[in-house]
């Protein structure tokens, strides 16, 4: 079998190969650390972790059951395969042993990763006498169960979506367990950022204060990937301050790390080949090398589309190994996903094609190489795609391979320039904002009629508490009642039913298919006119189906399955008024400032983007009604004085300002976790001042923080952008520099006056 370095090198002897090996990063192994914990476990569960392989724990290991075990929140960032879930099972487990009325609630951000988990812990369960009860709890449950954990269960598997939706507004039928709950564990809480992050912070806190209503103060045990801000991140996920356990004392196998960047297309230096033709090759290569590999990518479709392009090349040149490949994503039966991971185990199957449904823990063991198609967006994201590969003890051979594929964006182009900066750079920050008023308002009402809210709940909520109470007064919302000393909820029956966890925004938009009408999913409008515009193609499932209409005033887009090997991406224009400067930073050259400011965004028009090539076709017009909202940017002046400079040297100036302003959404996401679609870009050529503008706003009302992270460390982003720029060798710009990465108008821009601005801006 190939070691990583010679199928590295057999690459090179391809015909296609066109030198994309522009860097390999060899990772050392590393050898394990041992601990030990200061109060042993019981006897019957220390003989059952040794069956198990647990003779002895790793330092941070050790180190987060002792901290649990005195009583602390703990939250633990270490590696993938680092053993992280032991640091929870253990404590939970010895509690139940000496005390079976003991009961732990335990949250995954997807039902996939909370079904994986529950196997495992009972496997290991399955040797405690006596047996303690646990049991998944979402959509799928039968109700004859539900009924049955609500009364017994001692570990409750579960998601933020269903405590929300099933358990909190219906607390009464859970008094039993909620008077005993001892433990909260929140699973792969990096993943809680953003919106989402935003509105599970707001659950956490109404899980605490009904929980307090029973007399319970649980204990929190989080994990987390490896983040900037671990310790931060929970305390404004929980409200609570946490021990952090990052110290990661797990060994590690050696790994060889090779980026490999699309050749430009021969004759056109603006363009290059396409990253999912490219992962086919190295996909097809590896599973006729035998190497077992998971390859990454983005989307449902482009997962399947690489399938079948690597099937077709096997069948002509290894029919047998044409069975021995598979796609995995959310949208398959459990039981298709259990019978691809079993394979995987076995052997049976060698090369699989994954969106990041296998990225957040789902155990799948024995591979030696990972693909990532496209950075995806973070540090984080990355290390736990690659880390998937070469797992200590479960892979033939010492060594495992990742392989990062760049796409034609200045993120991706940025690390194949600049190798040093991937494999150096700290982690980035998760971001959330709990005190947004757009997420908070609603939760409130949700925990108002859970229980009616009182002055106490300031210290549960935070800072946003009281403008949001007064808000929710002036709507009617609320009344307050002064022999209480509390408010009454007034509205809607169960308001939780109202609010969608995972988006912020107006009333959700229901997607229905044309033919059966069945609701697909529902869609929050604020998004709406980018992702279900009549014309628009948008994947459910993994399927492809084209909008035939949307009506926001019935609250619903008709779509018909459409056999198509495109995709739709949406072009806006903006406009932009400052509301309030909340900071600002004087520099050499300019000004710098981050605040409030008001956004409408209006859809125009849409392309069509081919799979594999990633062409991009004609615009399509379009008319829909603007999306105004308030939410938090980042923004910067320049003198007037350099339009002046800039044209006399025969560039133009807002040609550059809008390539720099493409550029910098295109690296936000290097300092500050979150998706590009999460932030937008705005340019005021010239204001009443004469001076010129270049905004960058979070995508979400209120924000969350995004690009507040981005205002402080804006010299660095400067650098990174003017770096972009410069090394990109195409002369007049091109999706690797100065191109919109939403697909806005790429017409009239200068990257010379890019250059020149951004130079500027960093001497």
């Amino acid at each position: 079998m190939m070691t990583p370095s010679d199928f590295l090198a057999y690459l090179k002897t391809l015909p296609q190969y066109r030198r994309q090996i522009v860097h390999v990063e060899r990772i050392p192994a590393r050898r394990a650390r041992y601990g030990r914990l200061q109060q042993p476990f019981s006897p019957q569960l220390s003989v059952i972790l040794k069956k198990e392989g647990h003779h002895r724990l790793f330092s941070h290991q050790a180190q987060a059951i002792t901290a649990v075990q005195k009583g602390y929140d703990v939250v633990v960032a270490t590696g993938t395969a680092s053993g992280k879930t032991l640091c929870y099972n253990a404590p939970v487990l010895d509690a139940i042993i000496g005390d079976p009325e003991t009961r732990a609630l335990y949250l995954f951000p997807t039902k996939a990763l909370a079904h994986d988990q529950l196997r495992s812990l009972q496997r290991l369960t399955q040797q405690l006498v006596p047996q303690p009860i646990i049991g998944a709890y979402d959509g799928d449950t039968p109700p004859e169960l539900r009924s049955e954990l609500r009364l017994s269960a001692n570990i409750l598997f579960t998601n933020p979506d269903m405590l929300h939706l099933a358990l909190l507004p219906y607390h009464e039928r859970w008094a039993h367990f909620f008077r005993a709950l001892q433990y909260v564990i929140l699973d792969e809480t990096h993943s809680y950022r953003g919106v989402f992050g935003s509105h599970v912070a707001a659950v956490l806190r109404r899980l605490i204060r009904v929980a307090a209503y029973y007399g319970a103060t649980p204990q929190f045990i989080a994990t987390s990937a490896t983040i900037a801000n671990p310790g931060e991140h929970l305390e404004r996920l929980t409200g609570r301050e946490m021990v952090v356990v990052d110290n990661d004392g797990a060994p590690r196998r050696s790994k060889l790390f090779a980026l490999w960047n699309p050749p430009l297309v021969r004759g056109d230096f603006e363009r290059r080949r396409s990253a999912v033709g490219e992962a086919t090759v190295l996909f097809t290569e590896m599973v006729q090398a035998g190497i077992r590999n998971i390859t990454f990518v983005k989307s449902r479709v482009v997962a399947e589309l690489i399938l079948k392009y690597a099937r077709t090349v096997l069948k002509r040149h290894n029919p047998e190994l044409v069975e021995r490949v598979m796609a995995y994503r959310a949208g398959y039966l459990v039981s298709q996903r259990r019978a691809i991971e079993a394979a995987f185990n076995s052997g049976r199957v060698i090369g699989v094609t994954a969106t990041n449904a296998l990225e957040l823990g789902v155990d799948v063991g024995g591979l030696q190489a990972v693909i990532t198609v496209g950075y995806p967006g973070s540090i984080a994201s990355l290390w736990q795609q690659v880390g998937r590969a070469g797992r200590q003890g479960r892979m033939p051979g010492k060594e495992s391979l990742a392989v990062l594929i760049a796409q034609d964006n200045p993120l991706d182009q940025y690390f194949m320039n600049h190798p040093d900066v991937l494999f150096s750079k700290p982690h980035e920050h998760a971001l959330i904002d709990p005190d947004n008023l757009y997420v908070l308002l609603p939760h409130l009402a949700c925990a108002a009629h859970e229980l009616p809210l009182t002055p106490a709940d300031e210290a549960v909520f935070g800072d946003g508490f009281i403008a949001a109470m007064i808000e929710m007064e002036n709507q009617g919302a609320l009344v307050y009642q002064p022999e209480s000393d509390n408010w009454l909820y007034m509205g809607r029956n169960y308001p939780s039913r109202y609010v969608n966890i995972r988006s912020v925004g107006r009333s959700p938009i229901a997607l229905v298919e044309e033919t059966s009408g069945r609701t697909l999913e529902m869609l929050d409008a604020s998004v709406a006119a980018a992702r279900v515009h009549p014309g628009a193609i948008y994947i459910h499932n993994g399927e492809s189906y084209r909008v035939k209409d949307l009506d926001f005033a019935a609250g619903k887009a008709k779509l018909a399955l459409a056999d198509v090997d495109y995709f739709t991406r949406a072009i806006e224009t903006s406009t932009l008024t400052i509301s309030a400067p909340l900071r600002r930073r004087a520099w050499k050259r300019c000004t710098a400032f981050w605040g409030d400011v008001t956004i409408s965004r209006r859809v125009v028009g849409f392309r069509k983007i081919h799979h594999l090539t990633e062409k991009e076709s004609r615009q399509y017009a379009l008319e829909m009604p603007p999306n105004r909202y308030k939410t938090r940017a980042l923004w910067w002046s320049l003198p007037a004085e350099w339009r002046i400079a800039v044209t006399r040297r025969g560039f133009s100036f807002g040609g550059g300002l809008r390539a720099i302003e493409h550029v910098i959404t295109g690296l936000l996401p290097l300092f500050a976790m979150c998706d590009p679609r999460d932030i937008g870009g705005y340019t005021v050529e010239k204001d009443e001042n004469g001076e010129a503008q270049i905004f960058v706003f979070d995508m979400h009302p209120g924000g969350v923080g995004i690009t507040e992270q981005g205002y402080f460390q804006i010299d660095g982003l400067w650098q990174a952008a003017l770096s972009t720029v410069k090394t990109c060798p195409c002369e007049n710009g091109c999706p690797s520099c100065i191109f919109s990465p939403h697909g806005g108008d790429n017409e009239g821009l200068d990257k010379r006056a890019a250059i020149w601005i951004l130079e500027s801006l960093v001497r």
